[in-house]
């Protein structure tokens, strides 16, 4: 079993333990009213556009989504939240230099001895949902995990659901596809991105994501036998049609949609070994991007 497919096994676990501390993290944490910013590389970038739509559209206040590197310093915010497993990410941590003394910052990360432990002013270490993988699985969604409860949002349904979604078998025309859509709506836009991110990390697969009701203002036309579109969350009226009647394989989402996304994570490892590719030496990447000075 690769690192990367025994670390996305554990996400049940990783999940509760982060639902159930979450109270304990409110203190350093956005609060309810506060104008915030939350930052990301890759799949923190994914999964802070997904927290931002969720906190939000849960009323708490005003909250963008920026990678670390397109951080806009015109704007004003009461509170910059850092993503970032590593901890050493070169953006980040410079964004969290420039912010230091200006904006109240706070970072999620899952390694303590790191620079990123001084860089914020508050941090919040999930070191049980570290990784040896260079494909990130169970950090991410636990993070995402810990945000939720965080909002007042998350339930025991998501995580019976992840055990669903490990139990259960993949549809298995799904591992001979050559190309693959993954859609969301609201919070679920920055999963189907993150899906997509996992395909062409894991199993180099030709991969894109879109706004499900943006499928249909051009990327459909792509749509045929041998490709699949997998919809992360409830699907717009008719689309699932539209997409059958190309003659493409339509994948409906019924699960939680962080579950979902644990489902995704299982087809990039098992499109991986159809292709005799290795998930855990992704081609071109390592565990976190530093830069030199």
């Amino acid at each position: 079993m690769t690192y990367v497919e025994d670390e996305l096994r554990s996400q049940p676990e990783c999940w509760t333990r982060a639902a159930a501390e979450a109270p304990s993290y409110r203190e350093v944490l956005p609060a309810p009213g506060e104008r915030v910013a939350i930052v990301g590389c890759g799949t923190s970038y994914f999964m802070a556009q997904a927290v931002a739509a969720l906190r939000e559209g849960a009323g708490q206040g005003e909250t963008d989504a920026f990678a670390a590197s397109e951080f806009p310093h015109g704007r004003p915010y009461d509170r910059v939240l850092a993503l970032t497993r590593s901890g050493t990410t070169t953006e980040v941590l410079e964004l969290l230099g420039q912010l230091k003394g200006r904006t109240r910052t706070t970072a999620i990360t899952a390694d303590p001895h790191t620079p990123v432990m001084t860089a914020a002013d508050e941090i919040l270490v999930l070191d049980f949902a570290d990784e040896r993988s260079v494909v990130q699985t169970r950090f991410a969604t636990t993070a995402v995990t810990l945000l939720r409860a965080h909002l007042g949002l998350h339930t025991e349904t998501a995580v019976a659901d992840a055990r669903t979604a490990l139990a259960a078998e993949l549809p298995q025309q799904l591992v001979a596809c050559t190309q693959f859509t993954f859609l969301g709506r609201g919070w679920t836009v920055g999963l189907a991105n993150e899906a997509g991110l996992k395909m062409r990390e894991a199993s180099l697969s030709w991969t894109e994501a879109y706004p499900a009701m943006e499928y249909r203002h051009g990327p459909i036309s792509i749509t045929t036998r041998g490709t699949a579109t997998w919809m992360l969350g409830e699907a717009p009226e008719g689309l699932a049609q539209q997409v059958r009647a190309t003659g493409g394989l339509w994948v409906e989402g019924g699960l939680d949609p962080l579950a979902e996304l644990v489902r995704a994570q299982r087809l990039a490892v098992a499109v991986a070994a159809h292709r005799d590719l290795d998930p855990d030496r992704p081609r071109h990447l390592t565990r976190s991007v530093i830069l030199a000075p």
